[in-house]
């Protein structure tokens, strides 16, 4: 008489914790909305401010000066930053011609950058929202605007510099690589002596009243 065997196969527990993210694939993304969401941000608050008031918020100042050079190369890099950061979302193997730094290309590292970005947002949307229509990009000498010296200002002769600068700070750490180093270096360069120009032309325009606001704040913070 035959006896059939049966094998009894082990039933497989079912997980109930959620995966861990991954974070590179979330910096990735991140990255590529952050600065999607951002040039959508200053497009949409120059069009705004231009169709209220009827004047252009983005100033260049005389073609081939200081002032438009420092424009056009911070723009050139913003469109680059822009460019690479949505397509490393597609097409991950960019990052081989980025020049990853793989000692810092940590966890902890790129949450970092996160926090700096998302930080560098909100100092961003605040000092926008305070300055309201007296927001300018670039030197603005046709008109004379309101000093502002009260909120943000109190604290720091360009608090919206210094919010740009933390997010160059940010981009690096989120994405270390040789790309993002010059991003970075060449975005502080650009941004510190924009501002010095522009305080000379404020200088200009406000005089003694500017001169005693800068002994009272710091440039920085």
């Amino acid at each position: 008489m035959r006896y059939r065997t049966f094998r009894i196969r082990p039933i497989k527990p079912v997980a109930t914790d959620c995966p861990m993210p991954d974070i590179d694939l979330l910096s990735r993304h991140f990255l590529g909305f952050y600065f999607l969401l951002i040039a959508l941000y200053y497009a949409s608050t120059s069009v705004g401010l231009w169709r209220r008031t009827g004047v252009s918020h983005i100033q260049y100042g005389p073609r081939g000066s200081a002032t438009w050079w420092h424009r056009h190369i911070f723009n050139a890099f913003r469109a680059v930053i822009l460019v690479v950061c949505l397509t490393r979302m597609v097409w991950p193997e960019l990052d081989t011609w980025l020049g990853i730094i793989a000692p810092l290309y940590q966890p902890p590292v790129l949450i970092a950058g996160i926090v700096a970005l998302l930080t560098s947002y909100s100092i961003m949307s605040y000092v926008h929202a305070y300055m309201h229509q007296d927001w300018r990009s670039g030197i603005d000498p046709d008109k004379r605007q309101t000093l502002l010296t009260q909120g943000p200002f109190a604290r720091s002769r360009n608090p919206l510099f210094l919010g740009i600068m933390l997010g160059q700070l940010g981009l690096f750490l989120a994405l270390p690589s040789i790309f993002t180093l010059i991003c970075f270096v060449a975005g502080v360069f650009v941004i510190v002596r924009q501002a010095l120009r522009e305080e000379k032309a404020l200088e200009t325009l406000f005089g003694s009243e500017y001169l005693n606001y800068q002994k009272e704040v710091p440039r920085w913070w």
